[in-house]
């Protein structure tokens, strides 16, 4: 046995919960998502997705799709830096740049490639990078890869982050990086806060908008455009895999800045670059998602409507203003029983557990999309309260 196998023999935390009937992770879906889905010959409600604007399934994206498969292949065998550039990579490159108010903006594989790639291209050794504690796994890992020194404050205390800033040079580069939306527990940024941070100690701000684009601010153009603090914002991160009914990611911001990044960010150079029928798919869900300003509309009445009747039912559903509901378990075990036996009751929904948060916050994440309907939550909340009674998590 060679070392690597030595070393992880004894990892059996998964076989675990598999034995005990409650493993949640890795079940196969057999048709498109939507808000109703079929898994393992079970049909659930879907409310484990991150699909908020409820098209990925739309026909018309799929058309769009099948012609950019048609027109241009299925790959592009190269990065973007080289043989890998689609005109349809620079026209929704220009989309994106308008739709979040910036100069310009750069496409990437994947949303995590975006994090990854950008903060340790932006930040040199002299630099500082502070985030907040909870912010994505992508921020977190493309923080590490930075070889500047690294901050974080406690999640969402403003006082925290000022007294980091405080003992920071005024002249040296800060960037404070943050989710709009945070995933897990679907509170927002104190963007307008932070902002006045900025002023006062000389920083720059990058905020990642995955679960913002297609449900905060107009026509879909996320928490910075939610609180009138584009402008302010120096990066924009967005990802394609959730509003936008396909894969990928994209960072918009200044000329400079995004032609700095277009020749030195490691995950976009040395990356092959989007599939055609991925990049056609988004362009298309983005023009969508502006013709339909009600599509959006829709979405939050059925998270205003889930919002009302989780807190009516008495669960325990922490500082969310999104259509991400958190639902407080407090107990790792009980956070993947609740699951299993939400499956079972047809009810889809994701566990959270460490390192995704601390041990005592454990949770079930119970997410929106446009598409499902005030009948479907209910069914649903009636679902999850009749488990959450049993198990003596609620009364």
């Amino acid at each position: 046995m060679g070392q690597l196998q030595e070393r992880y023999k004894s990892y059996r935390e998964p076989q675990k919960f598999m034995e005990l009937g409650v493993y949640p992770y890795f079940r196969a879906i057999t048709g498109k998502q939507g808000t109703e889905v079929e898994m393992e010959g079970h049909k659930v409600l879907m409310f484990g997705s991150n699909a908020y604007t409820g098209l990925t399934g739309d026909e018309r994206i799929i058309k769009k799709a099948k012609e950019a498969l048609d027109r241009y292949g299925s790959g592009c065998a190269g990065s973007r830096f080289l043989n890998g550039t689609l005109d349809i990579h620079v026209q929704l490159e220009e989309e994106l740049a308008k739709f979040v108010h910036k100069d310009a903006s750069l496409c990437f594989s994947t949303g995590f490639s975006v994090n990854q790639g950008v903060i340790p291209a932006v930040l040199g050794k002299d630099d500082f990078v502070i985030c907040d504690d909870r912010d994505h796994a992508s921020i977190v890992d493309g923080r590490r890869l930075a070889f500047a020194k690294q901050l974080h404050y406690k999640h969402n205390d403003m006082a925290d982050l000022e007294r980091l800033l405080q003992n920071l040079p005024y002249e040296a580069i800060k960037l404070i990086v943050v989710d709009g939306v945070f995933s897990m527990e679907g509170d927002l940024a104190k963007l307008p806060e932070i902002v006045e941070l900025k002023h006062k100690y000389n920083c720059s701000i990058m905020v990642d908008e995955a679960h913002g684009l297609g449900v905060f601010g107009k026509q879909g153009r996320g928490v910075c455009d939610h609180f009138g603090l584009a402008d302010e914002v120096d990066l924009i991160m967005g990802t394609f895999s959730k509003s936008l009914a396909s894969i990928g990611g994209f960072i918009a911001g200044d000329f400079d800045t995004i032609n700095w990044l277009r020749h030195t960010s490691r995950t976009y150079i040395f990356s092959a670059s989007n599939t055609p029928a991925a990049t056609a798919a988004a362009m298309e869900a983005l023009h969508i998602i502006q013709q339909e300003p009600e599509r959006i509309e829709k979405l939050w009445n059925v998270t205003r409507y889930a919002l009302r009747r989780f807190r009516e039912e008495g669960f325990e559903i922490g500082e969310t203003e999104s259509p991400i509901i958190p639902l407080y378990v407090r107990d790792v075990e009980k956070t993947f029983l609740v699951t299993a036996l939400a499956f079972n009751a047809g009810v889809f929904i994701n566990p959270v557990i460490p390192p995704a948060c601390a041990p005592q916050d454990t949770l079930v994440r119970f997410a929106l999309m446009a598409t499902h309907t005030e009948e479907q939550v209910e069914r649903g909340v009636q679902a999850l309260k009749k488990i959450f009674v049993e198990q003596g998590i609620i009364k």
